[in-house]
């Protein structure tokens, strides 16, 4: 088994309470349905701070995460599968997985 990191881009945040609630049960019933396969439910985040060659620092990256999540699976293909099911996607946003490569 390996781990995988879903980095989520996009979508949209939801104007009222009632929506913003009705969002996070969406997310809460996918992560019931990832079991025990979801190793960390992540969180969403802030703008970025971007260091460059010989310190300068920047604000905001180009790739524009704004949240993630980490998942055990067999292999890429399964934790794609996975993540197809996140309800960002219906929000306008994307999902990109990342296999997360085993050190020594």
């Amino acid at each position: 088994m390996g781990k995988y990191l879903l980095a989520y881009s996009g979508g949209s945040m939801p104007d009222t309470p009632a929506e913003q609630q009705a969002v996070m049960e969406k997310w809460m019933a996918w992560f019931g349905e990832l079991g025990s396969a979801l190793v960390d439910g992540g969180s969403p985040l802030a703008p970025s701070a971007v260091i460059k060659p010989g310190g300068a620092v920047t604000q905001g990256g180009a790739m524009g995460i704004s949240g993630y999540s980490i998942l055990e699976a067999g292999d890429a293909e399964q934790a794609t599968k996975m993540a197809q099911g996140c309800p960002l996607l219906n929000a306008g946003g994307t999902v990109e997985v990342y296999e997360a490569l085993p050190m020594g």
